[in-house]
Parts: C-alpha cells; sequence; structure tokens
C-alpha cells in the first residue's frame, strides 16, 4: 500500500480542516489559505471527498470500495459511507483513546496490539459491530506507550464503553450519522461518485 507521507499541517490547511479533527493539537501560524476564485461545484465535490479520505487515511482504491459497499446496503449511501468509515477497526482505537491519531492507531493495529473478541486481529480496515470487545493483549499492556494511558482521562463516545483499568472498550451500539462529529457534508460525495 502507498504511504503518505505529505506533512499533515500542510494537507490539513489545504483542505479546510482543524488539526484538532485529526487528533493533533498543533496551531499553525500561517494563515488560511483563502482562494479569491470561486470552486466549481465538481472542485467542491472533490475536496470533500479528500477531505475525508485524509481525515480517515485511507487511499483512493480503499475509498472508493467503501463506497461502493455503502451504496450496495439500505438507507443513504453517504451516511452507510460514514458509518462504515466510522466502525473501522483502526478508528476505533482511535476513538477509544488508544491512539492519539488515526495514524498511530493505524500503526498499533498493524503491530498486533489488539485483541477482538479475544481473537487475534491486526487488519486496519475490519468493520466491528456492536457487541465486539476490543483488548489491549496482556504483553503490550506493560510498554510505556500503554502504561501512560492508566493515568490520563479519556472521553469516548456514546456507542462505546471504555474500561482503562482492563485496557479494555466494548462497542455499545453501531454508530449513527449523530455520532460522526467531523466537519463533513456527505452528499456532495455522493454527488461526486454518481456523476
Amino acid at each position: 500500500m502507498a504511504r503518505n507521507r505529505e506533512p499533515v499541517l500542510k494537507r490539513a490547511r489545504a483542505l479546510g480542516i482543524e488539526p484538532a479533527y485529526m487528533g493533533y493539537n498543533k496551531k499553525s501560524n500561517r494563515h488560511p489559505a483563502v482562494s479569491r476564485k470561486k470552486k466549481s461545484e465538481y472542485g467542491i465535490q472533490l475536496n470533500e471527498k479528500q477531505k475525508v479520505k485524509f481525515l480517515y487515511g485511507l487511499s483512493e482504491t480503499q475509498f472508493r470500495n467503501t463506497y461502493e459497499k455503502g451504496a450496495k446496503r439500505p438507507g443513504g449511501a453517504g451516511e452507510n459511507l460514514l458509518i462504515m468509515l466510522e466502525s473501522r477497526f483502526d478508528n476505533v482505537v482511535f476513538r477509544m483513546g488508544f491512539a492519539a491519531t488515526r495514524r498511530e492507531a493505524r500503526q498499533l493495529v498493524n503491530h498486533g496490539h489488539f485483541l477482538v473478541n479475544g481473537q487475534k486481529a491486526n487488519i486496519p480496515s475490519m468493520e466491528l459491530k456492536a457487541g465486539d470487545v476490543v483488548t489491549v493483549k496482556t504483553k503490550s499492556q506493560s510498554s510505556p506507550k500503554f502504561k501512560e494511558l492508566k493515568d490520563m482521562i479519556i472521553t469516548t463516545p456514546e456507542w462505546i464503553s471504555l474500561d482503562q483499568d482492563k485496557f479494555e472498550g466494548k462497542i455499545l451500539r453501531t454508530p449513527t450519522r449523530q455520532d460522526v462529529d467531523l466537519p463533513i457534508e456527505e452528499h456532495y460525495i455522493v454527488e461526486f461518485y454518481s456523476r
């Protein structure tokens, strides 16, 4: 898979995203990029797609495949896309507070630090369901990365419950569109792919 090596703050600024949504608490000292030229309808749709792709750290192929799966499910294609992205294993690890960013969560999942329902799992794109339990492996709990989490206060979304002492989180229910707190207008993505 191609690795995204571009500077996060620079790309976030170009897409009009606050770095806090990416998990970074940095502020850019530069003024926001202001385009004097009016964007076309296509430009707005493309920007929205690129923004969501960047937020969740997906390649174009992964994103397109996720959209197509979401379009086949009952309900709105854009809403299904966001629910599927929110239910990804790497995003759930990020939402549980086990990682500071989605990129870090993806790396921790790839390195096999987690169990899902007691089974080894190292595929970041795996879609988790209601009732799934994500646990940090016993061997990994002694690492400095996870030891520092014991003392931190972690806030999780309503659809996830977390037991910090056991390094365990449970998905209480499937996330809904209201649970996605990112500034996304998914109808532009649907319009982009339905051209």
